[in-house]
């Protein structure tokens, strides 16, 4: 019999050394040196443990693209344990976290990355095309309205 996979996500304070490290940590065994490291210091993070080890972690950054519209930074899962539907947990923590800050849209993007572009589609994100793109020349742009 397969034990079900517990998670526990929350959100951390990076501007504390341990969690900070932590959140670096976890973007390197997450994205194999090929993203650059963000600034953990802006934004609001969240990590992932499961049985008190860290095994994701997600952020949202305010967005150049205006007042209300929070930009979800990363959402990174180390390799063992993909394919658990952590992506999307996690990604609803940031929905939940941006309705009760008082945001009306999350806004993000993809790069090459199927899995990751399908999350979003599962997760109530649409296609859009901003008027000053942010990222490369073959980035895919999602949105999400968020309601109160």
């Amino acid at each position: 019999m397969q034990r079900k996979r517990c998670f526990r996500i929350r959100e951390v304070d990076a501007c504390e050394p341990d969690v900070l490290e932590t959140l670096k940590d976890l973007h390197e065994r997450s994205f194999l040196g090929h993203a650059p490291l963000p600034n953990f210091e802006v934004g609001q993070w969240w990590t992932t443990t499961e049985m008190g080890r860290p095994i994701a972690f997600a952020g949202m950054i305010p967005s150049i693209m205006g007042i209300g519209v929070g930009y979800l930074s990363r959402v990174g899962v180390v390799p063992d344990v993909r394919g658990s539907g952590l992506q999307r947990r996690m990604m609803r923590a940031i929905e939940r976290r941006a309705r009760r800050s008082g945001l009306c849209c999350i806004v993000s993007d993809t790069t090459g990355n199927v899995a990751s572009a399908n999350n979003f589609i599962r997760c109530g994100y649409v296609l859009f095309q901003p008027a000053q793109p942010w990222a490369w020349p073959t980035s895919l742009y999602w949105r999400k309205l968020i309601q109160p």
